[in-house]
């Protein structure tokens, strides 16, 4: 294996910087080399530089440079990799990728490449969940945070959220067709996963060419509260203030200067043009 590694030093405070001894281990034998990113632009140089050199590029950290790196990769007839090194990996979840370190660097070995589709929020590609509302202030402040809490960043984060939510009005098409709501939030998913764990669009398929829309309606903190950990288990759409529908294109706007998240960054500002691009990027994934 001829293997180039893009790390994000930073992700999960550290966490991939302190799993480069493990991996180095695990790919002991392979053509292995090692790339530190100092930006996510920086990425984007050290991909082309990898699929010149005719190399695998494996991306470690978070979804955040997951998702650059996916999106450098596609077009260029290379292949990718993942090693979790985040603090969520919810794309490892959604995709079937270990999350235990060894495993995933086995599967380096053992897996095909497969074509999944990516996400294009503002042009910026994304391989998660392109949200504002609700769950972009939630990323703002986990974005801020300092606390060595883990996944419990998220939970944090959403209880102080929700603490001070006023409700937005949203303004958005989903393939021409107008979506106007008062409420939480508008997310659209990708892969259906985000938030270390969170379920959100339960039917999301990274190889269906659509996107899932999953908005969040007008409803009190305490019925919100109290249908949040359902969003684990994705029995969360079972409840009124949630809906879900497909498209291909949408148009985000809102009544308030959202960021728009996706991968856990910041990618976009509102008003904001979501599209899909089926079968973008060859990403290596235990066999079908």
């Amino acid at each position: 294996m001829r293997l180039q590694l893009v790390v994000n030093p930073a992700a999960g405070g550290g966490r991939s910087t302190k799993l480069l001894p493990t991996v180095r281990s695990a790919l002991t034998g392979a053509d292995l080399k090692v790339t530190p990113t100092s930006s996510l632009e920086h990425a984007d140089e050290l991909v082309a530089e990898a699929v010149a050199d005719d190399r695998t590029v494996v991306a470690m950290g978070g979804d955040g440079i997951v998702g650059r790196v996916a999106g450098a990769v596609a077009g260029t007839g290379g292949v990718m990799g993942v090693i979790p090194g985040g603090r969520g990996n919810d794309f490892c979840r959604a995709a079937g990728i270990p999350l235990d370190i060894p495993a995933a660097c086995e599967l380096l070995r053992t897996g095909t490449p497969q074509p999944i589709d990516l996400g294009y929020a503002g042009g910026h590609a994304f391989i998660g969940i392109a949200s504002i509302g609700f769950d972009s202030e939630v990323q703002e402040r986990v974005l801020t945070s300092r606390l060595p809490i883990g996944n419990l960043i998220y939970t944090y984060g959403s209880l102080l959220t929700i603490a001070s939510w006023k409700h937005a009005e949203f303004t958005c098409t989903v393939d021409g067709a107008p979506l106007n709501l008062r409420g939480w939030a508008v997310a659209v998913s990708n892969s259906g996963r985000y938030g270390g764990g969170m379920l959100l669009a339960p039917d999301a398929s990274l190889r269906d060419g659509l996107l899932d829309v999953v908005t969040t309606s007008e409803t009190s903190r305490i019925r919100f509260l109290r249908a949040l950990p359902k969003v684990f288990t994705g029995r969360h759409i079972e409840e009124a203030a949630f809906s879900v529908r497909t498209a291909s294109v949408v148009h985000l706007n809102a009544d308030r200067p959202f960021r728009v998240f996706a991968d856990g960054d910041p990618i976009a500002s509102l008003p904001c043009e979501i599209t899909v691009k089926p079968a973008a990027v060859q990403v290596i994934l235990p066999p079908p």
